[in-house]
């Protein structure tokens, strides 16, 4: 069962967490990404728990109502202090002094590859969906091909102050439309609508692409890493995704999945979790 708990970090910042399994058993922290929500993992956390994992996929900053500063104020969405809101949780948690898992998707993903390179010795695995090693990534934008950095244009454009309205306009037909072609369940939309829906949230959600400055140069990750990419995703092509082996320094295991788009847990969570429990269990706290 999974349940829904409000917790602060620091005075002013409450997070919505959605949580499962026994408060003592081994933490798996999930990261969601852009345009969707804690409810990106509904379907994971449940099976995590039955495994024996306390799992716990928080709203985000700008996600939970109570963790929104100023959209405007871009120092509030620097991604120090995103990564330092992941750590804050996890000791709110009571798991500072013990490793954890983390798994991370899209923006959320980003976040999980600069904390396994800044503390890999609070990792006990890294499980990414959908963001490949930003060295790759990296790479891959300059590629004369261009295929990478058309994929990415939407970065650019989230950068537009008009953006927010565009996306939400015609009851939110740009969010359900790039959900719904990515595979999501119609229900699932209307869940990640119910956090993200409403221009609030929404500016607060494109407050991390217009607060991200240059992107920060990371070394190999020495934390044993999963990465699951769906060869039909819509931001990441194959030469990123292919490439992030070669900027893993530790055990890596890279799961394609045919006809997959960029939600994979949303969309086939019966090919997902399978690979996440696997690779858990061979790389226990």
């Amino acid at each position: 069962m999974i349940e829904m708990r409000r917790i602060e970090t620091v005075p002013g910042l409450v997070f919505d967490v959605s949580v499962a399994g026994a408060d003592d058993a081994p933490l798996v922290l999930l990261l969601h990404g852009f345009c969707v929500s804690r409810h990106f993992w509904n379907n994971q956390l449940p099976v995590l728990a039955q495994a024996g994992y306390f799992a716990m996929a928080p709203n985000q900053r700008g996600y939970s109502v109570e963790a929104r500063p100023d959209p405007q104020d871009f120092d509030k969405y620097r991604v120090d202090r995103l990564i330092g809101d992941a750590l804050d949780i996890v000791a709110a948690a009571g798991h500072t002094e013990r490793r954890f898992h983390l798994v991370g998707h899209d923006w959320g993903g980003s976040l999980s590859w600069l904390i396994a390179d800044r503390c890999p010795e609070r990792l006990a695995s890294l499980t990414m969906l959908s963001r490949p090693h930003p060295a790759s990534f990296a790479r891959a934008l300059k590629m004369p091909d261009g295929e990478q950095a058309h994929r990415s244009r939407h970065h650019q454009e989230f950068l537009d102050p008009a953006a927010g309205s565009r996306l939400l306009a015609d009851d939110a037909a740009w969010v359900r439309t790039r959900l719904a072609r990515n595979g999501v369940p119609e229900a699932t939309i209307a869940l990640h609508l119910s956090v993200i829906g409403n221009p609030s949230a929404m500016e607060a959600a494109l407050a991390w692409y217009r607060a991200r400055g240059e992107r920060q140069p990371i070394g190999p990750t020495k934390v044993p890493t999963l990465f699951i990419w769906g060869d039909a995703d819509d931001t990441v092509g194959r030469a990123a995704a292919e490439g992030t082996g070669e900027f893993i320094a530790a055990d890596y295991q890279f799961a394609a999945l045919p006809g997959v788009g960029h939600y994979a847990a949303d969309q086939v969570p019966e090919r997902v979790t399978p690979l996440l429990l696997d690779h858990l269990g061979r790389h226990p706290t």
